[in-house]
């Protein structure tokens, strides 16, 4: 019995699938099948009900599931422990990012903190921000970055980066480009282009027109920002985006903040009060690359040679 092959079996009892279980631990689905396989045949008991298109655990797989978790997380330990003596910080961390946003101060975060900490691995997903702050509380994502229309999604600590308005995009003979003001009926006089349910924006859009009561036609949907731009370009509608989204398209498109939304867009980095070093370690660079930000219980990134346990500000839990 290998720590690799309870290490897939838990990631596709969590999964429930095993194209998405093999996503997540890198490797192809025919070799999670070959490794799970295996593991079935050492132990004498099928672990997964694969009769249906959702993979269930059998009952020698419910029994089995709660021995790996423990032996991979003392496994884990072991490593903590050695790390910790010797001043190294290893393992994994996993950083989500919401879909179509490119924020280059978190990308030099990952690459000084890779540099600092070689010995950990740095896993990066896209998805859209719901489902993203999902996965910091499950606990299978340790940092995202979020849009939002919330400061702190509720049981997080955060730390907000950008908080800006919503304009409208569009065409240069657009009738609302000649407008002095635009505001939320306006919009909904035509066709809309926005992000998808479940998106910051998408949020604060819903948000205000909720309290309006009014229900604009989204007449078309994209997770990127140049997507909705060249739609928009092309007269398909009237594209809803940040300012600092929109201000890449001012050769193309005229914008107009959208005069009666009060809900600022927020762009902000989430995480959990309960996380390792790794994880202290990489929310220190993020400050660092953000100038410092709100603070937000975020620590400073140990010196290069320190141990971390000393030089790190106190955690959120610590405080």
């Amino acid at each position: 019995m290998e720590l690799r092959q309870l290490a897939y079996f838990v990631a596709v009892a969590e999964e429930q699938n095993f194209t998405r279980a093999a996503e997540r631990v890198h490797i192809s689905q025919s070799g999670v099948s070959a490794q799970i396989r295996q593991l079935e045949r050492e132990l004498g008991a099928e672990l997964f009900d694969r009769s249906a298109r959702t993979a269930t655990l059998t009952a020698a797989g419910a029994a089995a599931l709660a021995p790996a978790r423990a032996a991979l997380a003392a496994a884990a330990a072991v490593g903590q422990a050695v790390g910790d003596v010797a001043g190294v910080i290893r393992g994994r961390v996993t950083v989500g990012m919401v879909v179509g946003c490119t924020v280059t101060p978190l990308f030099d975060a990952l690459a000084a903190f890779h540099r600092a900490h070689p010995g950990v691995e740095i896993a990066l997903l896209e998805d859209n921000s719901d489902r993203l702050v999902h996965g910091v509380r499950a606990g299978t994502v340790d940092v995202a970055l979020i849009g939002t229309a919330t400061a702190a999604p509720a049981g997080l600590d955060a730390l907000t980066l950008v908080s800006e308005r919503l304009v409208v995009a569009v065409p240069p003979d657009h009738p609302l480009a000649h407008r002095r003001r635009v505001t939320l009926r306006d919009l909904a006089d035509h066709p809309v282009i926005c992000m998808p349910a479940g998106t910051g924006l998408r949020t604060v859009l819903d948000q205000a027109c909720a309290a309006q009561r009014l229900r604009p036609v989204i007449a078309l949907q994209a997770g990127a920002a140049d997507a909705m731009a060249d739609l928009a370009a092309r007269g398909l509608g009237v594209a809803v985006l940040s300012e600092s989204m929109a201000e890449s398209y001012r050769d193309r498109l005229s914008t107009r903040v959208i005069d009666d939304i009060d809900i600022p867009a927020l762009l902000c980095l989430v995480w959990r009060d309960a996380h390792g070093p790794a994880v202290r370690e990489l929310l220190a660079y993020a400050r660092r690359a953000f100038g410092g930000g709100g603070g937000g219980g975020l620590p400073e990134p140990a010196a290069a040679g320190d141990d971390p346990k000393d030089n790190h500000a106190a955690s959120p839990e610590e405080q």
